[in-house]
């Protein structure tokens, strides 16, 4: 338990008899203080050269160093963890303080509250599948890449976004697993539209009606894909991505692509990271939802204008830059990255 401070008389005291040569044991005895109390102001003494009280570092603590270093403990272990969670342990151990105190804790040991991305779930076999994908094509000429023509099917809601979920986590950290939140393609919306592009520019953009098929894929795979690649000058051996969507590998969509002679990128499942078009669909729905659309005629109609307004620079940009891609996935040993 702290004790109380004494007078600066007091301390005047011991100075004084410390260089008048008096020892610390004499001082103890005649001052009737412990020997360690003049030894720690004397030590004040030699260092500040004076006795009076020093500015103190503000207000203490309301939480104790213990309770502080479970709170970092159990934000670090549990990413997901709230503050009103971790207000109440602090409670239970009769340390009831503000959610404020708690985020402040927190901060000063480098967490922060942030918005967790999300992320396909990885399994090892999706890891193994990322990673030889990214070491087998990252020694690719700029060339290669130029002749891939990128596809893929998003949602594009009307209003609003997905809910946001928070974690605790320290600067460039965003992509840790325990860091993100696990997703599934498609999880609803107010349109599926699919689209393609290439480092030549953007190709043909689709609204699907209704519930996608295979069917329905390869109407659009014969009405659009031949003329997209002809539209930015691919020539004929252009080189066709898409996912592992059950209808992109149907047995007649893979016959579709033999008989028209066209070349399919073979692709790693749950890998949109690795495909530079997810770029263009966020930057396509901020685009879109600046312009407020009322109903989803004007949706559809947002969309296929800010998707023809995506400059060729920026899709070249996308493509310059992919081995980057490539070599994150690596770094990340098959794991999610950016």
């Amino acid at each position: 338990m702290k004790t109380k401070e004494h007078t600066r008389q007091v301390r005047d005291t011991v100075v004084e008899k410390f260089k008048a040569g008096v020892g610390y044991k004499k001082i103890s005895q005649a001052l009737n203080i412990s020997r360690s109390t003049v030894q720690a102001i004397i030590l004040k003494w030699k260092e500040y050269q004076t006795t009076a009280n020093l500015p103190r570092p503000g207000r203490p603590s309301k939480l104790s160093s213990r309770t502080r270093r479970k709170l970092i403990r159990d934000a670090a272990k549990r990413p997901m963890i709230t503050l009103d969670e971790l207000q109440r342990s602090t409670a239970e151990v009769g340390e009831s303080v503000h959610r404020t105190t708690i985020s402040r804790t927190l901060h000063k040991s480098g967490l922060y509250e942030r918005v967790a991305r999300r992320k396909p779930f990885l399994k090892d076999i999706h890891k193994k599948s990322r990673l030889k994908f990214a070491t087998r094509h990252l020694g690719d000429t700029p060339n290669m890449w130029k002749k891939v023509l990128w596809s893929d099917e998003t949602k594009i809601e009307l209003f609003g976004h997905n809910a946001k979920r928070y974690v605790w986590r320290k600067s460039n950290t965003a992509h840790h697993p325990e860091h993100t939140i696990p997703t599934v393609k498609h999880g609803g919306g107010s349109i599926m539209v699919w689209a393609c592009f290439s480092s030549a520019g953007t190709g043909k953009m689709v609204k699907i009606d209704g519930k996608m098929d295979g069917a329905k894929y390869r109407t659009i795979l014969e009405e659009n894909l031949l003329e997209s690649a002809q539209d930015l000058r691919l020539g004929r051996r252009f080189i066709f991505q898409q996912d592992n969507d059950p209808k992109h590998k149907a047995k007649s969509t893979m016959e579709l692509f033999t008989n028209k002679r066209i070349q399919v990128l073979e692709w790693p499942s749950q890998s949109p990271d690795l495909n530079p078009i997810d770029n263009l669909w966020k930057e396509l729905k901020t685009a879109v939802h600046k312009r407020s659309p009322s109903n989803l005629t004007e949706l559809e109609l947002f969309c296929k204008e800010e998707w023809a307004r995506i400059s060729v620079s920026r899709c070249a940009k996308l493509i310059e830059t992919y081995p980057k891609r490539l070599a994150a996935v690596i770094g990340a040993k098959g794991g999610a990255t950016k």
